[in-house]
């Protein structure tokens, strides 16, 4: 007997969560390499600036983190060298943004994201790749309509 919409839903769920799990093992793999110099918290961060540059108090709300912690959490990607700070006319709110050495490490964690995700896929038979992406377009357009639960991820992250 087949299962209702709901059953089969739940089904495609599971189904879903364990492919998600791969997916994001395989995803971040060069986040974790030897060779980035900061941590994923600090990653993050740097994906948030990617969109633009924001003040310090915009940057806590989208880590959810508190100002302070973003304030010493920016401190950090400035010594590194991966963002720069601007004191507008009111010299109480700082903007930060990505520095060109921060955005050549998001282009590098992109460039090796696709390499790792091209090493699978390679493996896969045409019509299933086709039907991966087709199905997860579906998925992005689903999850990004309001009231879906789609929340501000970027697709460049």
């Amino acid at each position: 007997m087949a299962g209702t919409p709901s059953d089969e839903a739940a089904e495609s769920a599971a189904a879903l969560d364990a492919a998600a799990f791969a997916l994001l093992d395989v995803w971040s793999r060069p986040h974790n390499a030897p060779d980035v110099p900061v941590p994923s918290t600090q990653l993050r961060a740097l994906f948030v600036l990617e969109r633009g540059p924001v003040n310090v108090s915009n940057l806590a709300d989208e880590l959810g983190a508190l100002v302070s912690s973003a304030s010493r959490l920016c401190d950090r990607l400035a010594a590194s060298g991966l963002l720069t700070r601007d004191t507008g006319s009111d010299r109480r709110e700082v903007t930060v943004r990505l520095s060109p050495d921060g955005l050549a490490l998001l282009d590098q964690l992109r460039r090796r994201r696709c390499e790792e995700l091209t090493r699978v896929l390679v493996s896969m038979p045409a019509p299933a790749r086709a039907a991966l992406v087709r199905g997860l377009t579906e998925f992005h357009e689903a999850a990004s309509r309001p009231g879906a639960g789609g929340g501000p991820f970027s697709v460049h992250a």
